[in-house]
């Protein structure tokens, strides 16, 4: 019997319809959802599960398709996770939700914004999932919604903790972390999963790593900061999630993360891959310090900000030993995703026409 590609893919991912195919009998392709699909790590999920064949759904806010998704063949839904009437429209005979949407905010301070959006839109989109009678829901937590330690391993044992959190990211997604486990409790089949810092191409809507990046990528003079985190690839990350979706036991939490690396060898990294005349200065805690307090005084979104600072300070001794043993994830080096997120860049910047606006600005 020949076997297409796309069947040998489905089967990769779904080893238990191997079976029926091999006795001559057709399973039923099933229908995905995936929120915040025009995100990073959104956009290569989306990607990966049409490789293997899957029916997606995406749900987009009103308006142009975004470039993340344009020529990908996926059902386009209009809705925001804050409206309720248009979730139970996208959740309809959906089996698994894959929730990514989400805000992300370097805000130290208050930001009533990112926790409406990261925690009501969680509750909202738990409370359709479970009315639609979907049948499994994979969160996209953080790792920085864990109550970490100032020293020893980061691991799955640590709890969510929102009255922990250095901000109002950390404290919105601790706090929905919090829920999507109550939901678990409840009876609706959740499993969490925590990336670190996530780097790598395809990122059309610049994320904080890939404004990091951008800024390292232009010529002159830099900056360089005390500190290290863990950085993992975006594809290795999507991967997790469709693991974490079929594998996954209901109610647990997974860390996918890559290895650690300094400021300073990231910087080097991407000075090296971008090519140009770079020179890196290192910049003293005390200096760093006052620049985080001034520049969100100066200028909209700044890279350095005292919460920013906190993370890369922070105990970055991170595990995802559980996620290779239970999933079978197998993140590949740090730098090699960093490497190939310069050369995606340069890649875009041969053609400034087809640069989207948000590359654009940020690379300016």
């Amino acid at each position: 019997m020949q076997v297409t590609y796309e069947e040998v893919c489905l089967n990769a991912w779904y080893p238990w319809r191997a079976s029926f195919h091999l006795w001559g009998f057709k399973s039923q392709m099933t229908l995905h959802l995936v929120t915040g699909a025009t995100g990073h790590i959104g956009n290569v999920l989306v990607r990966q599960l049409l490789e293997c064949g899957q029916h997606l759904r995406a749900l987009v806010r009103p308006g142009k398709i975004p470039l993340a998704l344009q020529s990908l063949d996926v059902e386009i839904v209009p809705g925001d996770i804050l409206d309720v009437d248009s979730l139970a429209l996208a959740m309809g005979g959906v089996d698994i939700v894959y929730h990514l949407a989400a805000k992300i905010s370097l805000a130290s301070g208050p930001d009533p914004e990112t926790e409406r959006v990261n925690l009501d839109g969680t509750r909202n989109v738990l409370s359709a999932a479970m009315t639609a009678g979907v049948r499994r829901l994979v969160y996209a937590s953080s790792i920085y919604a864990l109550r970490v330690p100032e020293v020893g391993v980061v691991d799955e044992s640590l709890p969510f903790d929102p009255a922990h959190a250095r901000g109002a990211y950390d404290r919105s997604k601790a706090a929905a972390s919090l829920e999507v486990k109550n939901a678990a409790a409840a009876g609706l089949e959740v499993v969490i999963v925590c990336p670190t810092a996530v780097a790598g191409p395809f990122d059309f809507q610049v994320s904080e790593a890939g404004r990091g990046i951008l800024y390292n990528m232009r010529p002159g003079i830099k900056f360089y900061l005390n500190g290290a985190y863990d950085f993992v690839d975006v594809r290795d990350v999507a991967h997790g999630f469709v693991l974490a979706g079929e594998k996954g036991i209901s109610g647990e939490t997974y860390i996918l993360g890559g290895n650690r690396l300094t400021v300073r060898e990231v910087s080097e990294c991407i000075w090296e891959a971008a090519g140009g005349w770079h020179a890196g200065f290192w910049l003293p805690d005390g200096v760093a310090d006052l620049a985080a307090g001034i520049l969100p005084l100066l200028v909209d979104e700044p890279l350095v900000t005292p919460y920013s600072l906190a993370a890369v300070r922070s105990n970055s001794q991170i595990s995802h030993e559980k996620a290779m043993r239970d999933l079978g994830f197998r993140p590949r080096p740090a730098r090699q995703a960093i490497l190939e997120a310069v050369r995606w860049w340069l890649e875009m910047m041969k053609e400034p026409a087809t640069i989207p606006e948000t590359i654009a600005r940020a690379a300016a």
